[in-house]
């Protein structure tokens, strides 16, 4: 099958061979065709398939004869998550018409730059947005967007875009839609909590689910590896020396964490840089893009950078901190083992999270098992005190001598 035959116009096809793409993915075969006749989609499938390319592919194809627009007016509007995710989606879309027929006219917005060059460039209209929903509102109130002309809606990691708070967002902007468009939701997981959404949404979609068992390539390994938490950055800077210029994509659970990570193996003089909320878009952009090019050889990184971000051959992740949601975890561990490429997945161990990991493989079904590395191997579990030293603790049930024992000692003592 190719991508032509799904009912893309031939000029996709230099394109695409430019990009190394080569047969459609599962979900694109499936959500090509549907989007192209106009059906709602909803669609899961696991990181790394090809999403974005599922529905960026059938839009371009739709709006090629799409008449002109007027200066705040936008044809498809594709909702995201996060910053980083926005500019990964409109950069797609440039490269996936490069050999467009017309000048096809993408935007990226999204918060933490300037909102008056976004709303210069929204002269002319946009055929294309990919949008955060904040700074899209913003730009509504500013009269710098009007959305009465959207005929296509995409919601791109669409359960991320509940979990970071922006259902009450999201309601403003389906409320300022038109009611006659297509939808189209994608994402890796679909948890009841979208189930409101699809409702409210979606009319007579196309389902498309790619099967649990697929969650993970055959290419990805998974070492969960048990160590003392203070032996955690020591460990790291090990796996570091023991893959020698390998890149290194580290996962912590807060911006402190990231910073102080990055502090120690600054000393050791490693090439690292971090990634989270408090830098501003520019670093934020400046990193990724460096990270890509190999420019940096660690990248330590919170959750922003879990989901949706592509970046080519990373051969390394590692879990210094495990992801609060289950799901999480094979977001994280998806950067790496990318179309079809090798990559490992090392997870830190230690006793305090020993019991979320279990949840963590339960609840994903994995099939792994702990491993220690020596010289890092955890402390023993403490064991009970014997009673000779006891002194100071409480006294141990039925070891405490009765009031008639201590008469008779001291009856004993007399005589």
């Amino acid at each position: 099958m190719s991508f032509i035959s799904l009912g893309l116009s031939d000029f996709f096809q230099r394109s695409l061979d430019t990009l190394g793409y080569e047969t459609p993915t599962a979900v694109q075969s499936q959500a090509i065709p549907a989007v192209l006749e106009g059906r709602d989609v909803l669609a899961a499938a696991e990181t790394g398939l090809g999403k974005t390319a599922a529905f960026v592919l059938p839009l371009l194809e739709k709006l090629l004869n799409h008449p002109g627009l007027r200066s705040n007016q936008v044809a498809a509007l594709v909702l995201v998550p996060t910053r980083e995710l926005a500019v990964q989606v409109e950069q797609a879309i440039q490269a996936f018409s490069a050999y467009y027929p017309r000048r096809i006219k993408s935007l990226a917005v999204y918060g933490g730059v300037s909102i008056n060059t976004q709303m210069q460039a929204m002269r002319g209209g946009c055929d294309l947005m990919v949008a955060t929903p904040g700074r899209l509102l913003d730009l509504i109130e500013k009269n710098a967007i009007n959305l009465n002309q959207v005929q296509h809606l995409v919601l791109d990691e669409a359960d991320r875009l509940l979990d970071l708070g922006f259902a009450d967002e999201l309601q403003q902007i389906i409320n300022l839609l038109p009611a006659q468009r297509q939808n189209l939701l994608f994402s890796a997981t679909f948890p009841q909590e979208v189930d409101a959404l699809i409702n409210q949404l979606l009319f007579h979609p196309v389902c498309i689910e790619i099967e649990r068992q697929n969650k993970l390539p055959d290419s990805l390994t998974q070492r969960p590896i048990e160590v003392d938490k203070a032996q955690r950055t020591t460990l790291l800077r090990h796996l570091l020396t023991e893959y020698p210029g390998a890149q290194f994509l580290v996962f912590v659970a807060s911006k402190r964490t990231a910073e102080n990570v990055a502090d120690k193996l600054y000393k050791y003089d490693f090439n690292v840089e971090t990634l989270h909320g408090d830098k501003s878009q520019t670093e934020r952009s400046s990193t990724l893009a460096a990270f890509k090019t190999g420019k940096i050889r660690v990248l330590i990184a919170t959750d922003l950078a879990a989901r949706g971000l592509d970046i080519p051959l990373l051969p390394y992740v590692v879990n210094y901190d495990l992801p609060r949601a289950p799901a999480d975890y094979i977001h994280r561990i998806g950067r790496t083992a990318r179309a079809g490429e090798a990559g490992t997945a090392f997870s830190f161990i230690d006793p305090d999270s020993d019991a979320h990991f279990k949840l963590i493989v339960k609840r994903n079904q994995l099939d792994v098992t702990l491993e220690q590395i020596q010289g890092f191997e955890p402390s023993p579990t403490p064991t009970q005190a014997s009673p000779q030293n006891t002194q100071g603790k409480a006294p141990v049930k039925g070891k405490r001598k009765s009031k008639k024992d201590k008469l008779r000692e001291a009856a004993a003592r007399e005589q």
